[in-house]
């Protein structure tokens, strides 16, 4: 008698500046919807100077990049799996009127993979996608193995609603998020009204020459800084923000001759006071909530400790999403999509 195939979802995400594919298997004894077997990705490249790529050259470069890291992907996963959905985040929230056009590169090809296989093809936001992973890399490691229960997260972040921001170069949101049905209902609380924190960050490190994206280089700059900063003159209004101030304070500290890791230590500060008063405000009217950051410039490990406290000083809980499962992947959707296709079976 022939052994049944084990089901591995694939999912395909094409954001700004990385290409990713990942498979998952779903699992219903996973709060998350399955684990992650495999995930491949590769950054698309911006010129030395330059600060972000033009639509149509990421769509471009994302049409190049998917080949080969489809294959490499597939061609790892075990003999005793089969695909059999395919899921894909084709915009930036989940939102009317959220469009990239780099987002096409993706869902073209996990639309055509779902059609040639005749399996299920389910679509969501890349924003959906950075909850779930960090969601995710709370409770599992890489491996799928649970995290010793005093560092886990509560499953709670899986069952119950829960506050989550999402800080990366495209938006700088804060949430409220319910689990429901496979997939998240999710409650915009604020946000960014003019500059994006990945933005701010990249604006100030390429004016400092270095590489973009310019995170991981700031951070390691910043680092280096052991002496006293200028108090940060922040600008929050309930749960949203204002941050071109942040790259104006910058650019005249480094005119001003103020040492480059100062500039950087200080971007990082000036980020993590404004994070701290939009959780702050928006556990005044959901107290008790655990929060959640995700995004890109939520790798950053510089405020991840005082983040940490502060939530603990007003009685909640917060979790930071590991390093590889911060910056853009296709891990958040293939676990989503997962999610669904227990669903659809009636087996979450």
């Amino acid at each position: 008698m022939t052994k049944p195939k084990i089901p591995v979802i694939l999912a395909i995400d094409t954001s700004n500046y990385t290409t990713s594919a990942a498979c998952s298997t779903p699992d219903r004894g996973y709060v998350s919807g399955g684990f992650l077997i495999r995930q491949e990705k590769q950054l698309l490249t911006v010129r030395a100077g330059e600060r972000g790529l033009r639509q149509s050259d990421a769509l471009f470069a994302h049409t190049c990049n998917l080949p080969p890291i489809l294959e490499r992907l597939l061609a790892a996963l075990p003999d005793d799996t089969v695909i059999s959905a395919v899921g894909c985040s084709t915009t930036p929230r989940r939102q009317e009127g959220s469009y990239m056009p780099c987002f096409l590169a993706g869902e073209n090809a996990a639309r055509g993979i779902a059609a040639a296989l005749r399996v299920p093809y389910y679509t969501f936001s890349h924003q959906e996608g950075h909850i779930a992973a960090a969601a995710y890399s709370a409770v599992y490691a890489p491996d799928g193995t649970p995290i010793p229960s005093e560092d886990a997260a509560d499953t709670s972040l899986e069952r119950t609603p829960f506050l989550a921001f999402h800080v990366s170069g495209g938006t700088t949101d804060l949430l409220r998020v319910v689990p429901e049905k496979g997939r998240y209902e999710i409650t915009m609380l604020g946000t960014s009204l003019d500059l994006h924190a990945g933005q701010a960050i990249d604006r100030i490190g390429v004016m400092l020459g270095l590489p973009f994206p310019c995170g991981p280089a700031l951070e390691a700059l910043a680092k280096t800084y052991t002496g006293k900063l200028p108090a940060p003159k922040i600008c929050v209004r309930g749960c949203d923000c204002n941050l071109s101030g942040l790259e104006n304070l910058a650019q005249k500290m480094h005119l001003a001759g103020s040492p480059d890791n100062e500039v950087a230590a200080f971007v990082f500060t000036f980020l993590e006071k404004t994070l701290s008063n939009m959780t702050e405000n928006a556990l005044a009217e959901y107290p008790g909530h655990h929060v959640l950051y995700a995004g890109g410039v939520m790798s950053n490990q510089l405020m991840r400790h005082s983040l940490s406290r502060f939530c603990s000083s007003r009685g909640s809980r917060a979790f930071f999403a590991a390093p590889a499962f911060s910056a853009d992947n296709a891990v958040g959707t293939s676990l989503l999509a997962c999610r669904a296709f227990l669903h659809d079976q009636d087996l979450l």
